[in-house]
């Protein structure tokens, strides 16, 4: 049985490097589904141990945090913002700048993927008006959104996994991510406008970008009810993280019901803004881990590694691994892989932090990257991996050297 379940594990985690399976078509969270399904037929765990093995916080705090963004888009917020910013009467490298600071905020509140989604296709459009070459804003908008979203525990779905498993408190970790959070945004910003060179109208960005034939992007009108109430359930919730003493979770399903009681946005238009195929991946890769650990074979794979000199629960070695595994199995499945090794403030710290900027290395790295890039794709602009490499390698390899430097002058 222990071998079935080794198998299984290494094909689930196979479609989370692939990004599926030959011949089948299954993305990651079809396999890692399939992969649970399995577990579950063979008997390696029956109904109640594969559901007592989904961390039930963590995925209310996620679906709830789902809701609000989709209050946020109903609400024409994002739509609102992405206009106001390409209005304003700045220089491109000052438009890039805003654009930098707006989507790392927003990210660090409404999650990464939910603002790349919502803002990506509006943002093209104002790129087409202002006669701007999309490229730099658009790798701005998922550099800028991954690195935001490191600065707290609700800013993507790792962070919120680590800050549920180990009850890391919200103010204490903002406060040690925030200084790497803002140095990673400048180097990001300083690389591409220096890449850029001042061809922010490059004849050829034009034919390939702001000119080229595509969708139409479409907006959803500003509602002021609609988003003021989403900002009020969100900054409420922000305080109540800081000083209530209540779980993250209750609080946060509470607002997203406060939220789903609208006379004007019907449910069913809100809940299909819920990314479920996320829930059900989170759900899945929690039942293959969690029967890949009843084992013992990643205890014993750790004490080997122990004694090889690698101990996960070190600072380096832990840095090492979460960067390699975040860039092979994309960086939530990494967390979940490298948790168990972590029982303290500081690897949680780490491993939020690198887990997040390790994301933009590749356009694989994160959800938000591919995001992007499909959003591009519609409209005619093409972000290839080296396109995406030429910014993402050298802000990666930036941000996790000052992070690292930070961490070890911190702890």
């Amino acid at each position: 049985m222990a071998t079935t379940i080794l198998i299984i594990f290494l094909v689930v985690y196979l479609g989370m490097i692939l990004g599926g399976l030959p011949f089948l078509q299954l993305d990651r969270t079809g396999v890692a589904l399939l992969g649970a399904i399995a577990l579950i037929g063979i008997d390696a765990l029956s109904l109640d141990e594969a559901v007592a093995a989904i961390d039930l916080p963590t995925m209310i705090l996620l679906f709830s945090f789902m809701v609000i963004s989709a209050q946020m888009r109903l609400g024409g917020f994002y739509d609102w913002v992405t206009h106001r910013l390409a209005g304003l009467p700045l220089r491109p490298a000052g438009l890039l700048a805003v654009l930098v600071v707006i989507t790392a905020a927003l990210s660090a509140i409404f999650s990464n993927d939910i603002v790349c989604l919502a803002v990506a296709p509006v943002l093209i459009e104002a790129c087409r008006r202002r006669r701007l070459a999309p490229l730099p804003f658009l790798l701005a908008l998922a550099i800028a959104a991954n690195i935001g979203s490191a600065a707290t525990l609700i800013g993507n779905p790792q962070n919120m996994l680590i800050g549920q498993t180990l009850r890391l408190p919200f103010g204490a970790y903002f406060l040690k991510a925030l200084l790497p959070v803002v140095v990673g945004l400048f180097i990001s910003w300083a690389l591409i406008v220096r890449q850029i060179g001042g061809r922010w109208k490059e004849a050829g960005a034009l034919a390939d970008g702001a000119t080229a034939p595509g969708p139409q992007a479409e907006e959803v009108p500003f509602d002021a009810w609609q988003t003021i109430k989403g900002l009020v359930i969100a900054g409420a919730l922000l305080v109540a993280f800081l000083v209530a003493p209540w779980p993250r979770e209750h609080m946060a399903l509470i607002g997203a019901g406060i939220l789903l009681m609208s006379r004007r946005l019907h449910s069913r238009k809100m809940l299909g803004l819920v990314d479920w195929e996320l829930l059900v991946l989170f759900m899945s890769l929690f039942v293959v881990n969690h029967a890949l650990q009843r084992t013992g074979m990643p205890a014993d794979a750790m004490a080997y590694l122990a004694t090889a000199g690698v101990r996960l629960d070190e600072p380096g070695s832990l840095f090492l691994a979460t960067f390699l595994l975040s860039n092979l199995v994309s960086n939530v499945p990494a967390v979940m892989l490298l948790l168990p090794a972590v029982h303290h403030e500081i690897g949680g710290v780490l491993l939020a932090l690198v887990s997040t900027l390790a994301g933009n290395l590749l356009i694989v790295g994160s959800i938000a990257n591919i995001i992007v890039v499909d959003a591009a794709a519609r409209y005619g602009i093409a972000i290839d991996w080296k396109n995406h490499a030429r910014v993402g390698v050298p802000v990666t390899l930036a941000t996790l050297a000052v992070s690292g430097i930070y961490l070890a002058l911190l702890f």
